[in-house]
């Protein structure tokens, strides 16, 4: 059975429409792109992909996964699993990167610091 898609304008306008009944948005992007990047979706939580089977997702609420790949692999699979388990769940169409590149609201989030390389450390 495929896993449901939602539209980013459809998300979006679940969003604006402020009632107790938006969904919850999870960030299920893998480490590294999580990690080196610094926007999520407004008000999404993180939820590791090796860790949603422990997670306390509520039952009572839809649930949409995101993920960074536009073909939504991770985002589909977390979905799938989370509906296995009971959950309303979807994964948004396009990712984060569909989300962005139609200019919708993010909000920042902590990306690691980089120190620059050292001189000379780098050869090649």
């Amino acid at each position: 059975m495929p896993v449901p898609r939602i539209t980013k304008e459809d998300l979006q306008a679940r969003i604006d429409s402020g009632e107790a009944t938006t969904p919850v948005l999870v960030d299920v992007r893998l480490k590294y792109p999580y990690e080196h990047s610094t926007v999520r979706l407004p008000g999404a939580i993180r939820l590791a992909p090796p860790d949603f089977e422990s997670s306390s997702l509520p039952l009572d609420r839809d649930i949409v996964t995101y993920d960074s790949d536009p073909e939504e692999i991770v985002g589909a699979r977390v979905a799938a699993a989370l509906i296995r388990r009971g959950h309303r769940a979807s994964v948004l169409q396009g990712g984060i990167v569909e989300w962005m590149a139609a200019k919708l609201p993010t909000e920042s989030k902590d990306a690691p610091k980089q120190k620059p390389p050292v001189a000379g450390a780098l050869k090649g």
